[in-house]
């Protein structure tokens, strides 16, 4: 069973990435998606810290769904100022 999570980017235009995440009840990892561990050098000084996937989850499988662009008409055009607002800020109070 596929637990996805929805992303919005930009670049190189605009989509969404459908990623996976880890599964929430792994007996193995807790739902984290891996393990973490510190690891030293030859002196046993600390040298930095590793990460190994959990078989619950795969980090690299994502999906790619372009958006379509909207035609040049439909595309917010602003050419008059807002009228409800002066300079920018709105001067009612918030209710």
């Amino acid at each position: 069973m596929l637990r996805l999570r929805l992303e919005l980017t930009n670049y190189p235009r605009r989509a969404v990435v459908l990623t996976d995440t880890p599964r929430p009840d792994c007996p193995d990892c807790d739902g984290i998606g891996g393990f973490e561990y510190d690891y030293g050098d030859h002196n046993g000084e600390y040298a930095g810290t590793e990460w190994d996937p959990c078989v619950c989850w795969n980090e690299n499988r994502r999906w790619l769904l372009p958006l379509p662009r909207l035609p040049r008409w439909l595309r917010r055009r602003r050419t008059t100022p807002d009228p409800w607002a002066s300079n920018g800020y709105s001067n009612e109070p918030p209710f």
